[in-house]
């Protein structure tokens, strides 16, 4: 649904627009409209992660560094490892290698 131009109404909100539907939900439970949903099926296309492990006590600094700038570890960490593969001379780059 496109933000400026008109829709059906939806099923429960009766709105038309995402600001109308919006508004309901600021002020709706769904909980109060258990009733007139129903279940639907979808797929859902994301690109998979990768997990690494690292040592606890690297972790509690790198927590520390992002808490001081308000991202997660996780950002920083993978701030941190696309400035490095960047960077001229390191191994990564020179061999291509996903081992």
């Amino acid at each position: 649904m496109k933000k400026d131009k008109k829709a059906e109404p939806t099923t429960i909100s009766k709105a038309s627009t995402m600001e109308e539907i919006g508004n309901f939900w600021d002020s709706h439970s769904l909980a109060d409209q258990w009733d007139q949903t129903h279940e639907v099926e979808f797929d859902v296309r994301a690109q998979r992660r990768r997990r690494i492990t690292i040592d606890p006590e690297l972790y509690f600094k790198v927590e520390a560094q992002a808490r001081t700038r308000g991202i997660l570890p996780e950002t920083l960490v993978n701030m941190w490892l696309s400035e490095r593969l960047r960077q001229p001379n390191n191994l990564g780059s020179a061999t291509g290698n996903r081992s």
